[in-house]
């Protein structure tokens, strides 16, 4: 009986370290893409940022074998093309453009399976994007602040095992939002509405 107990408590053991060595962290570097539609608001005020390419970085931590915890840190710049035909912005087809910085700190549940070197996951959760304007050529407005949106993040993707420790990662990202006004006197920029940014991404990542 002594010896089952002990044979027991000693494969017990030796799963648990197992476990404990097994990769449960990892970071990952991706360039990802940014799509915006063209948001109405009230009184005709559109707005809508072009599209760029920037830098995204995560790091996940495995909770369990399908749970992780994900931190996201993303930049990239692009313009925002606003309308206000109430105060002649915008008017003949000729937007105003604000140059900016986007960047994302958001952190979000990461649900995945394995299929061999096939790593299918769906990601929810929060975020805030900070839109700083950039006065340059590129900004036709003075005055303007800096907007720190909250929003959701949401999204999928697929991950492929090319090493016990590499993996390439293909993903969609979408994070829900309110249009940035960057403060701007008079309100001339406000459309008091949501949008959708769609920010695809692909990257590698190193498992530890």
């Amino acid at each position: 009986m002594k010896k089952m107990m002990l044979l027991g408590a000693l494969l017990v053991c030796t799963a648990a370290v197992g476990y404990a060595q097994e990769s449960r962290q990892d970071v990952s570097a991706s360039a990802y893409g940014v799509f915006d539609s063209k948001v109405h608001g009230p009184g005709g005020v559109t707005e809508q940022g072009t599209s760029a390419i920037g830098f995204l970085g995560s790091y996940r931590y495995s909770v369990t074998p399908r749970s992780a915890l994900e931190l996201n840190y993303s930049f990239l710049q692009n313009s925002h093309r606003y309308g206000n035909p109430s105060f002649n912005i915008g008017t003949d087809n000729v937007p105003i453009y604000v140059h900016a910085r986007q960047q994302e700190i958001s952190g979000a549940y990461v649900y995945s399976r394995n299929y061999k070197r096939y790593n299918p996951f769906l990601e929810v959760g929060v975020g805030g994007i900070l839109f700083s304007p950039i006065q340059d050529f590129g900004t036709q407005v003075q005055s303007l602040k800096r907007n720190t949106n909250i929003g959701a993040l949401f999204g999928g993707g697929l991950a492929y095992e090319i090493s016990p420790s590499f993996d390439i990662r293909a993903e969609y990202r979408g994070f829900l939002l309110k249009a940035p006004d960057f403060g701007a006197s008079g309100g001339i920029f406000k459309t008091n509405r949501y949008e959708v940014l769609s920010m695809p991404a692909i990257g590698i990542a190193y498992h530890f």
